[in-house]
């Protein structure tokens, strides 16, 4: 088995109520284990479209094992978001839901379909602090994030409440 992280995003409708319904979706996909589950994070839009509405964004990542490969795993999270409603128009939109391969262990791939790590990983608060939960240490597989969340601006992100649990 593999490790990978997905990190999951919403800023449209029941932000935290996608979230869930993306995450029980990852759960069920067959190969597919998941091992740890980060706080959810509120944050500003990072350059929205003109005209797109200013919603607060909520993101989290998820740790899991999976037998799949990277593309059979990032056509999942791609056909969880369709099932759940995201529309692709225009980049940086509004959505209801966004999954982001993030990492997938011993896989280094820069291609159209799938560049792992992510390419924006380590420009991203949003993203490395629910990465920082689930690796305290600041090592993911594959990447060293801990000097670059120590550059990053952390001031407009917060730490909501709940938390989303598979128990």
């Amino acid at each position: 088995m593999s490790e990978a992280v997905i990190g999951l995003g919403s800023n449209l409708g029941e932000k935290d109520s996608h979230l869930l319904q993306a995450v029980q979706a990852l759960s069920r996909l067959p190969g597919v284990k998941i091992t740890g589950i980060s706080s959810i994070f509120a944050s500003a839009p990072e350059d929205p479209p003109p005209g797109e509405p200013l919603e607060e964004y909520h993101n989290m990542a998820v740790k899991l094992e999976t037998l799949i490969s990277p593309m059979a795993l990032l056509g999942a999270c791609l056909g969880i978001e369709a099932a759940m409603g995201r529309v692709r128009t225009q980049r940086g939109a509004a959505r209801c839901i966004d999954l982001d391969l993030l990492l997938y262990e011993g896989v280094k791939s820069e291609s159209f379909e799938l560049s792992l790590p992510h390419p924006r990983l380590l420009r991203r608060a949003f993203v490395l602090l629910p990465l920082k939960e689930l690796y305290p240490s600041g090592r993911a597989p594959g990447i060293f994030f801990e000097p670059n969340l120590k550059e990053l601006d952390l001031s407009d992100i917060h730490r909501l409440e709940q938390r989303i649990s598979m128990e």
